[in-house]
C-alpha cells in the first residue's frame, strides 16, 4: 500500500490555506464557471492561478483545477484560455469530464484526471481514459469489492497514463452525496431551468417535500426524511478496509463549505491515513475523529454504497447537523508576533476567559484556540464585551481584518456579522 493522497475542497483563500494548514497533500478548486461548483461558491479567477500554484509549491502542495461540466460550443474558447492558463501557471492538473476539455488538455501537455461525472465503474474504462488521464476519479456507486478489482486490474494488466506511471485511482472519501448517478441529475434543470451538470445546481432535492393522491387530492407530508437527500459520506470508520483497496487518492467534497469544515476534515483524514498506514488506526482513534467532524457542517453520516449497502440513509434535517457553529463577534486589529498577542475590537456579544474561538482570513486561514486571558485597557478582565478593544494570546500568526468566532455548541443562538 503507497502513501495515500488527501485532496482537499477550496473555495476561497481562506479555505485554499486552511486545507494546506491541515495537511493536505493537493487542493482543488474551480475558476470562472465552467466547474460544477459554479453557484455554489466565491471560485477563484484566472488572474489568480499563478498566485495559488506558487502558494502549494512552497508547502509541497498539489492543485487541481476542476473543469468538469458539461461544455456547449460556446464554451470552447473560454475552456482552452483556461487550459492554457492552467499550463502557463505550473497548476498541476484539471479535472475533467467533457472528452474536449480532455482531448484540448492532454494536447498542451496539461495533466488530466477523469472526473466522476464520467461514471468509470470498470476496467474497460479505465484502459480507455488511461489514453489521457494519469488519475481516474471511480463513480460514487461503486462497492470497495469493485474498487479493488479495478485497482487489481491496473496492476495485472501495468495499465499505465501519459506519464508513464501506472493510472492511480481516486475516490470519494467524505461529505456531501447526490441521489443521481455520480452527480448526474435533472431535478434543478426541470425545476428552475438551472443546470447542476453546468455547475448550477439548486438543490431542491435538499427540500422537504409533500406527496398528493391522484384519486381524491389527499396530501401527505413526507415526515421526518428528506427523501431525495441522503446523509453525508463519511468513510473514517472503515479507512483501513477502503485503503486496502489500493486507491491512493482520497477527495473531500466541499467547495461551497467554510474554512474551518477544510481544516478539520482534512487534518482528520490526513491522520486517519497516516494510522492505516503506520500500523496504529483503532477504534479508539475513530471515535475521536468523529467527534471532530460532528463539530462543522454535514447532513449526517453514512459509508455510502462502499460497503455493498442501498440507498437509504436519508437526511432528517435541513441544513447542517453540526453539534458546534461559529458565532461572529469582532475583528482583528493587529497581531504583535514577539508576544504572541492579539488586539481585538469586539464588535457584538463578546468573549471570556475559557471560550473556544476561531480566528479566519484569506491569508490566515483557521486558527483555532482557548482563550486564556483577556485584557482590557491593559489590565486583566474575565471577559471582553460588545464595543470594547481587548488583547489575547494567540500562538500562531493572524492578520488585521481577520473575523474572530465563537465555537459553540448547536445550542446557542448564532449573530451573523453584517
Amino acid at each position: 500500500m503507497g502513501k495515500t493522497e488527501i485532496m482537499a475542497p477550496a473555495g476561497d483563500w481562506a479555505s485554499f490555506n486552511a486545507a494546506i494548514q491541515a495537511g493536505a497533500d493537493a487542493i482543488y478548486f474551480g475558476v470562472e464557471q465552467l466547474n460544477m461548483r459554479a453557484r455554489a461558491t466565491n471560485n477563484f479567477t484566472l488572474d489568480d492561478l499563478p498566485k495559488l500554484a506558487e502558494l502549494a509549491q512552497a508547502h509541497g502542495v498539489k492543485t487541481y483545477l476542476t473543469l468538469n461540466t458539461i461544455l456547449y460550443d460556446h464554451d470552447l474558447p473560454l475552456m482552452r484560455n483556461v487550459i492554457d492558463t492552467v499550463k502557463s501557471s505550473s497548476i498541476t492538473a484539471i479535472i475533467a469530464a467533457d472528452q474536449a476539455a480532455i482531448s484540448y488538455a492532454f494536447s498542451k501537455g496539461v495533466e488530466v484526471h477523469i472526473s466522476t461525472q464520467v461514471n468509470i465503474s470498470n476496467i474497460e474504462m479505465v484502459r480507455f481514459y488511461a489514453h489521457f488521464a494519469d488519475v481516474v476519479v471511480l463513480a460514487r456507486e461503486l462497492s470497495l469489492r469493485q474498487m479493488k478489482h479495478i485497482v487489481d486490474g491496473i496492476q495485472q494488466e501495468q495499465i499505465k497514463g501519459p506519464s508513464g506511471e501506472l493510472v492511480r485511482i481516486e475516490v470519494f472519501a467524505h461529505g456531501a452525496l447526490c441521489m443521481a448517478v455520480s452527480g448526474k441529475c435533472y431535478l434543478s434543470l426541470h425545476a428552475y431551468n438551472s443546470s447542476a451538470n453546468r455547475g448550477a445546481c439548486r438543490q431542491n432535492c435538499r427540500h422537504s417535500y409533500t406527496v398528493e393522491s391522484t384519486e381524491d387530492g389527499t396530501t401527505l407530508e413526507v415526515d421526518n426524511e428528506y427523501i431525495m437527500s441522503p446523509k453525508d459520506l463519511c468513510t473514517l470508520g472503515f479507512m483501513d478496509e477502503l485503503l486496502h483497496t489500493g486507491v491512493t487518492v482520497l477527495k473531500i467534497e466541499g467547495r461551497g463549505r467554510s474554512p474551518e469544515y477544510v481544516k478539520t476534515v482534512t487534518r482528520c483524514y490526513k491522520e486517519a491515513a497516516e494510522a492505516v498506514e503506520q500500523g496504529t488506526f483503532t477504534a479508539e482513534k475513530v471515535t475521536q475523529w468523529m467527534e471532530q467532524l460532528e463539530s462543522v457542517y454535514n447532513r449526517g453520516f453514512w459509508d455510502g454504497y462502499y460497503l455493498g449497502r442501498r440507498l437509504g440513509e436519508w437526511s432528517t434535517v435541513y441544513g447542517s447537523a453540526a453539534n458546534r457553529q461559529k458565532i461572529f463577534v469582532g475583528k482583528v486589529l493587529h497581531y504583535y508576533p514577539k508576544a504572541g498577542v492579539a488586539h481585538l475590537r469586539i464588535k457584538t456579544k463578546g468573549i471570556k476567559v475559557g471560550d473556544p474561538v476561531l480566528i479566519i482570513g484569506d491569508t490566515t486561514g483557521v486558527v483555532e484556540l482557548t482563550v486564556e486571558s483577556v485584557y482590557v485597557d491593559d489590565k486583566p478582565a474575565d471577559k471582553a464585551v460588545h464595543g470594547q478593544e481587548c488583547t489575547i494570546t494567540v500562538a500562531e500568526k493572524v492578520r488585521e481584518g481577520d473575523n474572530l468566532y465563537l465555537w459553540e455548541t448547536r445550542e446557542s443562538e448564532a449573530v451573523v456579522p453584517v
